[in-house]
């Protein structure tokens, strides 16, 4: 079978022949039929994500959708290493499929499942987000800031506020169902009052895609809002700006902000496996929004260093189930 595979320390991925692979106790040999690009698997690749594995060779891919040995569809997630997901076959813990309902496609379900899961998880299982509050996305011209903008509407956020840097997109990010829109190239001291303003209004939660100068800046305006101790939930999910923000104490001592983080590391594995199942019934059934460019699994070396974030790569695996 062909799979993607990393060789060695810093080098790119490249398609290799393999023996079909075996399954173990508790685990499911799973024919991969889509398989998609993403930042958690761009930077596991490259080495720099706090999850990359650093044993090689090893595949690459953390999720997907395919068939099991009994035919039955399946999102899967976290192929048992050193397997990946972008291969014609993989093994997975058998916990870790979720069934792909009917009248979603093998494609849209693997494109929608990781980003859709991490906005679903942030404002559901971390930020205990209520129906008519306040979500403010900052990073929602990504792919997975898109997605958070529509689950936030879908949830019954009362007011959405998108933050990005494309005016363009932003317009975009308006149409699936944002309120308001603030551009982040705007002067600091202008985007300082932006956020301020803002706030003054009233933010319940924000999930954030970027981290680094917006964070820091949408922290002060969060704690300078005076809101007489009401909590203000700021989930931190993504760092594409930077890995590390300055941030004096005083800001989280003088306010009721709740600073946390959404990831892997933060839910527990049941509760991760339901937010996913429920992101993809409703995927199915209320129309959620994602840009994908599918590609056959044949041009893989050409086309995974042309990803564009923006508009994720889905690869399609010959004779996989759609």
């Amino acid at each position: 079978m062909r799979a993607a595979i990393i060789s060695t320390a810093g080098q790119s991925p490249a398609l290799t022949e393999l023996p079909i692979p075996t399954p173990g106790p508790g685990e499911r040999l799973v024919r991969v039929s889509a398989a998609a690009i993403s930042h958690l698997v761009k930077a596991r690749a490259s080495g720099t994500h706090y999850t990359a594995d650093q044993q090689f060779p090893i595949g690459v891919g953390m999720d997907g959708v395919g068939r099991l040995e009994d035919g039955s569809r399946v999102y899967f997630a976290m192929p048992s290493v050193p397997h990946g997901s972008m291969a014609e076959y993989t093994v997975v813990d058998e916990r870790l499929c979720v069934p792909v309902p009917e009248g979603l496609d093998d494609l849209t379900a693997a494109a929608i499942a990781n980003p859709g899961m991490s906005s679903w998880a942030a404002l559901v299982e971390r930020a205990k987000m209520k129906a008519g509050e306040t979500v403010l996305v900052n990073g929602a011209t990504g792919t997975s800031g898109r997605l958070a903008v529509q689950i936030a509407r879908l949830l019954g956020a009362g007011r959405i506020v998108a933050t990005g840097r494309n005016t363009c997109a932003l317009e975009e990010v308006q149409s699936l169902g944002a309120d308001v829109t603030i551009r982040l190239s705007e002067h600091m001291g202008d985007l300082q009052h932006r956020f301020t303003e803002e706030f003054g209004k009233g933010v319940d939660v924000v999930l954030d895609y970027l981290w680094g100068p917006s964070a820091e800046s949408l922290l002060i305006a969060a704690a300078g809002a005076g809101r007489d101790a009401i909590p203000m939930r700021f989930v931190q999910i993504g760092s594409i700006s930077a890995r590390d923000i300055t941030l004096r104490g005083e800001v989280l001592r003088g306010s009721a902000i709740e600073l946390m983080g959404s990831g892997g590391g933060s839910i527990a594995l049941p509760r991760l496996i339901r937010v996913i199942d429920d992101l993809l019934h409703a995927a199915a059934s209320d129309g959620l929004k994602i840009a994908f460019n599918p590609a056959p699994f044949s041009s893989f070396d050409e086309a995974w260093p042309q990803d564009d974030s923006a508009c994720r790569t889905v690869f399609t695996m010959t004779g996989g189930g759609v």
